[in-house]
């Protein structure tokens, strides 16, 4: 998917809960808190929270590589 598709995508969804999978294999869950061309941050929904990974404490959230998502959804796919 092309990094404009997922900008946009981010852009479209920000303030919800999603699933973002990186192509290394990671996976992050959690509200996107930003979004840049480069960039989208999520406060994580479990694992790292409060740890200050990220700046989470007061800050945007852990930062994921635009480049580095490979695959999208959203919260309310994978919540019950």
């Amino acid at each position: 998917m092309p990094i404009s598709n997922i900008y946009n995508l981010c852009c479209k969804h920000f303030g919800k809960t999603v699933r973002i999978n990186c192509r290394d294999g990671r996976v992050y869950t959690g509200r996107i808190s930003r979004v840049t061309r480069d960039h989208v941050w999520i406060h994580p929904t479990s694992g790292l929270a409060g740890f200050g990974y990220g700046f989470y404490r007061g800050g945007f959230g852990i930062p994921i590589a635009l480049a580095a998502v490979g695959g999208f959804a959203l919260g309310s796919a994978f919540f019950w």
